[in-house]
């Protein structure tokens, strides 16, 4: 019995020559990940149970990116904690305000992920790395702790489900409206501790910005991670950012899946996730009359260049609508530059739409763009549970970033095309 790409990659971590889906096992890591909100209580445990100092100095990242800029004394006091606490242990990949961005688009720019490494972070949106070829999931603060003092993790090695992929996307139609498809398929729990591993011809048709959003919402579906095949495009992402050494594994031919799901992505339609979940899904053909307050566009999951460069699109020469708050998130401080290079941070500010530094802010209710009682917002972010944005009765729809940009002009939830008309 063959074996997944993730137990191709557990398994030489762990030093072994093969793993069995529910066996334990402990894994060196490549990469431990923490962020303003995760890392003190990491902090803390690290410190009460005595470490003396971090595995590796340039294995660790922190990067204060959920309410930041700080937004009141408590979120500054947690980024103090944090940046003390680097410095003190020399911690090489501290990214701190001016030069950092989203941890899971920054991880990738900078170079930190590549194919075949392990990765755990103290955020559930770790498994973003994925889109490389990596292994990389999502832990709690006390694992992120113990990943700091010792380099290694417990994991249970998970069942597989795999994703051919084929055909080519539609105009308009990105990796978010892919991903919300499947998770619109198998629900929210219906790849619960499993791999969701993607592959086939269509692999082809997807940028890595379209991967990176995928990879980023396998937690929706409950995955413990999402993982792509490594072709000519990851390499190419890969040298781009980074000079590490990297392992490509691929899957057995005779590699066992709980599932096997073919996925036709010249089929799927702009999607969109009602509330409050995302397995909720309607495409845009069957979304009727929604108003909106709010439209953001950002996150780990849809503040690449690429989500910019969509959203200019619809929005240049046109006015946003004048009862809709619009918050534009480039998700790094290079994809801020960028977009002002192109000119499509012009685009947004001439279009009425505010522009914000680099920051998970509005995606978690946390600031710059809270929801009030009743309000509704179209959001490229990831998640749309009750109270996920602001007050427990507002609404959040997830999209795509033209899906949002096109409903920043109307005024109501619309497709790409009746804008472009």
């Amino acid at each position: 019995m063959g074996m997944t790409m993730t137990q191709k990659i557990l398994a030489a971590h762990a030093g072994l020559d093969r793993v069995e889906p529910g066996q334990l096992i402990m894994a060196d890591l490549d990469l431990v990940l923490g962020n303003d909100i995760t890392s003190p209580v990491a902090v803390k445990e690290f410190e009460r149970i005595g470490a003396e100092g971090v595995f590796d100095k340039g294995k660790v990242a922190i990067v204060p990116d959920h309410f930041t800029p700080n937004k009141d004394i408590k979120s500054a006091e947690q980024c103090r904690l944090i940046r003390d606490f680097a410095y003190r242990h020399e911690i090489e990949n501290y990214f701190e305000i001016g030069q950092m961005g989203i941890e899971h688009a920054l991880i990738p720019e900078k170079g930190l992920a590549v194919p075949g490494d392990v990765i755990i972070g103290a955020d559930s949106h770790t498994c973003t790395y994925g889109a490389l070829g990596a292994f990389s999931t999502g832990v709690g603060s006390t694992d992120m702790a113990a990943g700091m003092a010792s380099g290694k993790c417990w994991f249970k090695v998970p069942e597989a489900i795999r994703f051919n992929l084929k055909g080519k996307l539609q105009p308009w139609v990105s990796g978010k409206d892919v991903i919300l498809h499947i998770i619109g398929q198998v629900g929210v729990d219906g790849a619960l501790y499993q791999s969701m591993e993607y592959g086939g011809e269509g692999l082809a048709a997807l940028s890595m910005d379209d991967r990176f959003t995928m990879a980023n919402m396998a937690i929706e579906a409950g995955a413990k991670n999402g993982i792509f095949e490594v072709d000519d495009k990851t390499i190419a992402y890969v040298k781009e950012h980074s000079d590490r050494e990297y392992r490509i594994f691929k899957a057995d031919e005779d590699a066992v899946y709980t599932r096997v799901i073919d996925i036709n992505l010249s089929d799927i339609r702009p999607t969109v996730a009602f509330p409050h979940l995302p397995e909720n899904t309607r495409t845009i053909d069957e979304v009727g009359e929604v108003t909106i307050d709010q439209v953001v566009i950002g996150s780990c999951t849809n503040g690449r260049i690429e989500d910019l460069r969509a959203a200019a699109r619809l929005l240049k020469d046109k006015k946003v609508h004048p009862r809709v708050r619009t918050i534009i998130f480039p998700a790094t401080q290079k994809i801020y530059l960028q977009a002002m290079r192109e000119g499509l941070l012009e685009i947004f500010v001439e279009a009425g739409a505010a522009v914000s530094t680099p920051t998970c802010g509005p995606c978690l209710g946390g600031h710059m763009g809270v929801l009030g009682k009743g309000e509704r917002a179209v959001a490229t972010t990831n998640r749309n549970f009750v109270g996920r944005m602001g007050h427990p009765e507002s609404e959040v729809y997830l999209a795509s970033p033209a899906v949002a940009a096109a409903s920043a002009i109307t005024g109501r939830i619309s497709s790409p095309e009746e804008v472009m008309k």
